[in-house]
């Protein structure tokens, strides 16, 4: 996953600071960073930046029961 979803420098340290204070397992770390591969996308962008995974973040806590 890492080779087709590349970070920016800002955005690896906010995906490190993410995975210590919500404590995410691998499968949310993946699910994550799957999400903000797709934003980016949809911004036509090569690399995810901060505020992809900023708002892939922000989708985690609305989760459905």
């Amino acid at each position: 996953l890492e080779q087709y979803a590349p970070l920016d420098p800002p955005a690896q340290k906010m995906i490190e600071l993410a995975q210590q204070k919500l404590n995410l397992s691998a499968r949310g770390y993946h699910r994550v960073l799957r999400v903000a591969r797709t934003i980016a996308d949809l911004h036509q962008s090569p690399d995810i930046q901060s505020q992809h995974l900023s708002e892939a973040l922000s989708y985690r806590g609305q989760q459905q029961i």
